[in-house]
């Protein structure tokens, strides 16, 4: 079936499900692998997990003016770009040579406690030593690199729905 001739209602919520099934990964790959989160980490999961929501919105809602679509397809876009940022961020620190990966920080809990959200935010996509470990890899990329896959995806299936004429 071509997904371009679903219902919008339909293709808001395949979207939506792709988000939570890869927040569902990342949580299982917590809580059953072990594999702790680091900072940009949880933020990926924070862009998922909007991009997720306005896709479960815009599906719930299905407005019918190429208006509303395109409210939802901006709001939508801003998550994925913003997930890919942060992702890319992410897979640039992986990249990085050992001797200039900046040293670890501390955690998101403590700078959550000692400092203001933007402050945090700031400090947190500066980036630390922990966010440049690779511990788990699939087909030779690692979890960042798939979250950027996956914005970027997320983002052409967002313009594809949202932007595209109605007939």
């Amino acid at each position: 079936m071509n997904p371009l001739r679903w219902s919008f209602r339909g293709q808001c919520l395949a979207g939506f499900a792709a988000c939570a099934a890869l927040v569902g990964f990342a949580m299982y790959a917590q809580l059953h692998d072990g594999l702790q989160p680091c900072p940009l980490c949880i933020f990926q999961r924070v862009a998922f997990a909007s991009l997720g929501l306005v896709l479960l919105v815009a599906g719930l809602h299905a407005p019918r003016g190429t208006r509303g679509r395109r409210g939802y397809g901006v709001l939508a876009l801003l998550a994925a770009i913003t997930g890919a940022a942060i992702a890319g961020r992410h897979v640039w620190l992986q990249h990085l040579p050992a001797d200039q990966v900046p040293m670890c920080g501390p955690g998101l809990n403590y700078l959550l406690d000692a400092m203001p959200v933007a402050g945090v935010i700031r400090t947190v996509l500066t980036g630390s030593g922990e966010c440049a470990k690779v511990d788990w890899t699939l087909l030779g990329l690692s979890m960042p690199e798939w979250s950027l896959l996956w914005f970027v995806l997320l983002a052409v299936w967002v313009v594809l729905t949202m932007f595209r004429a109605q007939r």
